[in-house]
């Protein structure tokens, strides 16, 4: 199956009301983002910036509010105020910039999160978690009755996609931490299909973003083990970018391509 061919990315500002939500360097993270949109500008995707909302402190973290697959939309739902407003905002851009269609959970007890859903190309995973539930993963289903859906229980206070991403064409990014490996045996033992796996060391190195052919990770100073023994390893055809440490205190933003 040949990969999804992505057009566009909607980012959201940093607000200043997210500094309430913990301590960090906002300047830099600020910088940081500002990186990172150039950075989807320069593999070739057309990017909408919103504003920042001071009344959503966690408005910045998009992907929660929506899943996109094949031109259409499926909104999150959540029982938290602030994240539930944060995916009405996200479905008023999404028709007025992208006019697409937009459709809503239809199960009235369903509770969905867009960071508990992998896309493979072939099918869905979706993490049942402290933010997504069994009617939620169904909601997928009926939205997207194209592919296979497969709840996978996430253990933890984290979604799915902070534990497996994807680092390619059918090529799972892992890594070696208990609740990881536990949600990769699962996924393994309900899959469709078969997967290739790159496993990471560090927990969070496995967060990654692969866009039209084009591997977006963190800097080799936050993730220095799996750099070096990892992703080193990845096709000498495929692009690396990273865009920097994060904003805890991690060196410069940087970026490297390379062939």
């Amino acid at each position: 199956m040949p990969p999804q061919r992505y057009t566009h990315a909607i980012v959201a500002r940093i607000s200043d009301s997210l500094h309430n939500n913990g301590e960090f360097d906002y300047a830099k993270a600020k910088t940081q983002h500002q990186d990172f949109c150039s950075l989807l500008r320069d593999v070739g995707l057309d990017v909408i910036e919103l504003p920042p909302d001071e009344t959503l402190p966690e408005g910045v973290f998009v992907e929660n509010a929506a899943i996109i697959c094949n031109g259409v939309a499926l909104m999150s739902k959540s029982d938290n105020v602030l994240r539930q407003r944060e995916a009405d905002s996200m479905e008023i851009i999404l028709k007025k910039e992208l006019d697409i269609p937009v459709v809503n959970p239809n199960i009235s007890n369903a509770i969905l999160d867009g960071g508990d859903v992998l896309f493979t190309g072939r099918e869905f995973f979706v993490g049942i978690s402290n933010y997504t539930n069994e009617d939620g993963a169904k909601a997928v289903a009926v939205a997207f009755p194209e592919y296979p859906v497969t709840p996978i229980k996430v253990s933890g206070n984290k979604r799915l996609k902070y534990y497996i991403s994807m680092a390619g064409p059918d090529v799972l990014s892992v890594s070696t931490s208990i609740y990881c490996q536990e949600i990769v045996k699962r996924m393994e033992r309900e899959a469709s299909f078969k997967y290739q796996k790159i496993t990471l060391p560090e927990e969070y190195a496995a967060n990654m973003i692969y866009v039209n052919g084009v591997l977006i990770h963190r800097s080799p100073e936050e993730i220095p083990v799996s750099y070096k023994v990892k992703l080193k390893t990845i096709s000498e055809t495929k692009y690396l970018y990273y865009p920097g440490s994060n904003c805890m205190g991690g060196k410069n933003p940087t970026k490297r391509l390379g062939k």
